[in-house]
């Protein structure tokens, strides 16, 4: 992934927030986009690092209603091992 197209932080508001000013916590996430995306839309996907956690979603979707895959560390490098061998 290339460091020049890091995508700004995603913010996310706890579930357990309740919108009346009490406790609240948000959360940022980095997005990096693959390089292999290309710039017209074509096959993109991004990803988002957390010590326990990698996040991934379609750069084609809007970044606050777009879904994503949160899969454990461990089963994210174990598929990279799958893919570059």
């Amino acid at each position: 992934m290339k460091t020049d197209e890091l995508s700004p932080l995603a913010w996310f508001k706890s579930s357990y927030s309740t919108g009346q000013g009490g406790e609240c916590l948000e959360v940022a996430l980095t997005w990096h986009k693959s390089s292999y995306s290309t710039g017209s839309g074509g096959e993109c996907v991004e990803i988002a690092t957390c010590p326990t956690t990698i996040h991934i979603r379609d750069s084609k979707q809007h970044p606050t209603t777009a879904p994503t895959l949160s899969v454990p560390t461990t089963a994210w490098y174990a598929f990279l091992g799958l893919v570059q061998a």
